[in-house]
């Protein structure tokens, strides 16, 4: 297994650059593409090529979808923030101390960790990190053998169930009044109004596929740690941690180090969120980036307790949000050019020419996965692929909630494949990616059977 892994490690890095060079170079595949499928007979390449750099510049900078950008940062930091508090740091030691063995441990991080990912993608993310390394630091002090690249695996198992969760892109976004209006203007308002939580995230088939997958993985990790070599972890240097500072306080430093005052604000965030959910015409209708957002800036404070706890907890998590500043503006130019240049009417009439309303989620299903690999971005594939996806779904009389889904699903799949988003797992657990990733493929392959089934049956 080992050989393999490392052959697979080395392909990986020689046919695929940084993800910041992947989308630039999605960039240009689109802008090549756009010109040799759309250029009218009457303009030159020159002029039509000039056109198209216009339109992609423009599309960088479009404002709702920055703001997009932005609330997808904060749902990753202030996921960490809350992860990095000493209320969770507690909890996940107290679930680390009752762990007895290695099969153990692997199937109570991997479950622990896919359902805090369903709440929230950045706190799931982080949480299955610290996890797996607390599992790692009490084998060492107990003298405990367990495969901790498998627990590593186990705590980056979320990214494989976030986006039908809480903090899913696609979902969430299209339950955001006039999002898909933006992404299609062209289709009729009463089919762009919105579409509920109700039919992506909290439908009869989400529920179906959620409790599957939790249980084919839990199964998979109980197998697997039965078969696999284990060994007592090496000693680990500490973790940054975010105490308060050593001295006594003075003048407006009181402020600062205050617990009651990061309480009472976070309690007011908590307030504010339960009041705006229950006093809402339909409740899952609040459920947006900015209400999750403010939520969790409630929570983070409630639990930091004081603002220099959170403020030392915001600078260790800000860091693993800069890819994002830059990366999706990218998309939303390429999402521009296959829109705006008329590419995305030929791939999406090519789509349906090819595919029927049963065969359709599978299709999108499996060219998402594909899609995530050289767009490792729930976001900004959601703004790429979504308008096709959904221009699809109209033509064929697929509902928008199911579409949504096998988008999400394909999406989140292959990110068990994909390094980009275990790089903060990595630093944290101080594994390497082929040590996990023999794992994760089978993760993967277990839950394209659980996903597959689910848009079969509904």
């Amino acid at each position: 297994m080992s050989n393999f892994t490392e052959r697979f490690e080395n392909t990986f890095r020689r046919l695929l650059p940084s993800p910041l060079a992947i989308a630039f170079i999605l960039t240009a595949i689109a802008f090549l593409c756009a010109i040799v499928f759309t250029k009218p007979e009457a303009v030159s390449i020159g002029g039509y090529a000039i056109d198209l750099g216009l339109i992609w510049k423009d599309g960088l900078w479009q404002s709702g979808l920055l703001a997009f950008t932005v609330q997808m940062m904060l749902i990753l930091v202030l996921g960490h923030i809350l992860a990095l508090s000493p209320f969770v740091t507690k909890l996940i030691d107290k679930l680390v101390g009752g762990l007895k063995n290695g099969t153990q441990a692997a199937v109570v991080v991997g479950i622990a960790t896919m359902m805090v990912a369903l709440f929230n993608w950045g706190l799931g993310l982080i949480f299955g990190a610290i996890f797996a390394r607390k599992v790692a630091e009490m084998a060492h002090r107990k003298n405990m053998a367990i495969s901790y690249p498998l627990i590593g695996a186990a705590g980056y198992s979320g990214l494989m169930v976030w986006h039908g969760g809480l903090s899913g892109s696609a979902p969430i976004k299209a339950n955001q009044e006039g999002h898909i209006a933006e992404l299609l203007p062209a289709l009729p308002s009463e089919i762009t109004h919105r579409v509920s939580m109700q039919d992506t995230v909290f439908s009869s088939m989400n529920a179906f596929a959620t409790v599957a997958i939790l249980t084919a993985v839990g199964l998979t990790l109980w197998i697997l740690s039965k078969r696999v070599k284990t060994a007592v972890p090496a000693s680990f240097a500490r973790n940054v941690h975010t105490e308060m500072e050593s001295g006594t306080a003075i003048g407006a430093e009181k402020i600062d180090r205050s617990n009651w005052l990061g309480i009472g604000l976070g309690i007011i965030f908590i307030l504010l969120s339960i009041y705006s959910a229950v006093t809402a015409t339909q409740f899952f209708d609040v459920i947006t980036p900015d209400y999750i957002n403010f939520l969790f800036l409630g929570l983070a404070l409630l639990f930091h307790r004081s603002l220099v706890s959170f403020g030392k907890a915001l600078d260790e998590a800000i860091s693993g949000a800069s890819g994002i500043l830059i990366q999706f503006p990218l998309y939303f130019g390429i999402m521009a050019l296959v829109r705006d240049s008329g590419l995305l009417d030929q791939i999406a009439n090519t789509m349906i020419a090819h595919s029927t309303e049963t065969s359709l989620p599978i299709t999108t299903f499996f060219s998402a996965g594909l899609v995530n690999i050289f767009v490792p971005s729930g976001g900004g594939q959601w703004a790429i692929q979504g308008p096709l996806i959904l221009q699809a779904a109209t033509d064929l009389h697929l509902s928008f909630g199911k579409a949504i889904m096998a988008l999400a699903y394909g999406d989140q799949i292959t990110n068990m494949l994909q390094p980009f988003w275990a790089l903060p797992l990595l630093a944290i657990t101080k594994l390497k990616a082929r040590d996990i990733l023999p794992y994760t493929l089978i993760l993967m392959l277990v839950g394209i059977v659980a996903y597959v089934t689910t848009l079969l049956i509904f």
